[in-house]
């Protein structure tokens, strides 16, 4: 069964640093382009960043551009999504879902459970 599975997200306190990583199964990652997405409590889906790992292209919101860092392991069959410099409105659910197009405006095709990300102090 395809599955995407997220996981390092947690409560930081702001300027703080966390790891996502998103693990696929059943499929191989690198055969599509696969993004980040988040959604806050209240309000709607929003792209963070893109890559397709077959190439490496990367593409970021402007909310995020150098702060977030995407990158891709094939061996693994893994996708991270390393964000520095956390700010408080960086606080949503994470996650990853593969797309048809390496933008942050793709519609999501599958997607995961998601994880939680909390910026605060």
């Amino acid at each position: 069964q395809d599955q995407l599975v997220e996981s390092g997200g947690g409560l930081v306190q702001p300027g703080g640093s966390l790891r996502l990583s998103c693990a696929a199964s059943g499929f191989t990652l690198v055969n599509y382009a696969i993004c980040w997405f988040r959604q806050a409590s209240g309000k709607g889906r929003e792209g963070v960043s893109c890559i397709t790992s077959s190439d490496g292209e990367t593409t970021y919101a402007d909310s995020v551009k150098g702060r977030f860092t995407i990158s891709s392991d094939n061996a693994r069959n893994t996708v991270y999504l390393q964000m520095n410099s956390l700010k408080p409105e960086d606080t949503a659910i994470y996650y990853c879902a593969t797309t048809g197009l390496r933008a942050v405006d793709a519609t999501p095709i599958h997607l995961g459970q998601g994880t939680q990300v909390t910026v605060s102090s």
